[in-house]
């Protein structure tokens, strides 16, 4: 899976002029792996570069999905969303991060459930969104999981050409709901 983290001072997520989510010090990421997010050391300490998490300094997350990192821009002058998952497989596997990001910060941090969507928060999967941001830094960092699986793994990978809905799960070790679908489908 591809990701992108970038470190934010502040960040919203708007959608048909009205703001759905916003937040301030944390990390907005697209499309991303849970533990990942909230364990990726983005934030210097007073004993050094990149020494602290999100769940560190207790800031919040915005997920926002973002089907077009994964556009081939290799050949002619309009990007290629062939290596996209399909938009249901997509919005199920996005709300099963969402979940388990919230699950995992909650658990961390000690927190009550019900403070999980305060601190993780996301825009809405499908819409057209005005993201915005104060970059912190900058600080931006993109992330393939995909070429870290390839040099262990010769399966294909989400978003390869040859990889069918079921390997882009069993892969990314998506959630049983997203699997039990896949293979209703079969």
């Amino acid at each position: 899976m591809d990701r992108v983290v970038q470190r934010a001072l502040s960040a919203s997520v708007t959608v048909d002029n009205q703001v759905v989510s916003s937040i301030s010090n944390g990390i907005l990421d697209v499309e991303t792996l849970a533990n990942r997010i909230l364990k990726f050391k983005v934030w210097d300490d007073d004993g050094g570069r990149w020494k602290r998490s999100v769940l560190d300094n207790g800031y919040q997350v915005l997920l926002v999905s973002q089907f077009t990192l994964l556009a081939n821009t290799k050949k002619g002058n309009k990007p290629d969303f062939h290596g996209a998952c399909p938009p249901v497989l997509a919005r199920d596997m996005y709300a099963a991060l969402l979940d388990k990001t919230r699950e995992l910060y909650i658990k961390e941090r000690k927190l009550p459930i019900e403070e999980g969507q305060k601190w993780v928060q996301d825009g809405v999967f499908g819409a057209m969104m005005q993201v915005a941001l104060v970059n912190d830094g900058p600080v931006t960092f993109e992330i393939n999981t995909r070429a870290q699986q390839q040099s262990t793994n010769s399966t294909p990978k989400v978003g390869t050409p040859k990889a069918s809905a079921k390997e882009m799960v069993s892969t990314e070790a998506a959630p049983s709901k997203v699997d039990e679908m896949l293979t209703s489908q079969s």
